[in-house]
């Protein structure tokens, strides 16, 4: 299974990841954390971006290929990122299931602002640009509502997968 966990910044798209990661025993494969595998200190370019997501098929495409369930954990808010994680697993034969994680916006900044050793150089004003930005999702998948507890944010990761 391939398994696309989309979002704003501090949303809590790492949280869900890691749930949907423990209960399949999946190969978690985080875009904040290929970033900064490939570049020592990264800039957020166009190109630097597409480099990013080239990656994280790459990793993916290999992971299924071993057999592995995988999760992706990124924003994925355009279109153009999305598609060959789709691709990827049909080619694979694999169910694909999309998990959009979202949060009020009064939640998403406080995570924003506390955060502390966490690979996501995001904070409040990047959330701001990509909320205004996130091309709307054209296939089907389910709304992760991560504004509550992790209890509630669990109950529902079980009832997507």
């Amino acid at each position: 299974m391939l398994v696309v966990v989309c979002g704003l910044p501090g949303a809590g798209k790492t949280t869900v990841a890691g749930d949907v990661v423990d209960r399949l025993d999946a190969v978690r494969i985080r875009t904040d954390v290929v970033r900064k595998e490939l570049f020592d200190e990264p800039e957020y370019t166009d190109a630097e971006t597409d480099a990013v997501y080239r990656a994280v098929r790459d990793r993916a495409d290999a992971a299924l290929a071993a057999d592995d369930h995988v999760v992706l954990d990124g924003t994925y808010r355009e279109r153009e990122f999305r598609e060959p994680a789709y691709d990827l697993a049909r080619e694979h034969g694999v169910d694909c299931v999309v998990l959009k994680v979202e949060a009020a916006d009064d939640v998403v900044r406080e995570r924003i602002r506390e955060r502390e050793d966490d690979a996501s150089d995001a904070d409040v004003s990047i959330y701001e640009h990509y909320r205004d930005r996130f091309d709307p999702l054209e296939v089907d998948h389910v709304v992760v509502d991560n504004s509550g507890s992790i209890a509630e944010t669990k109950a529902q990761v079980e009832r997507a997968l």
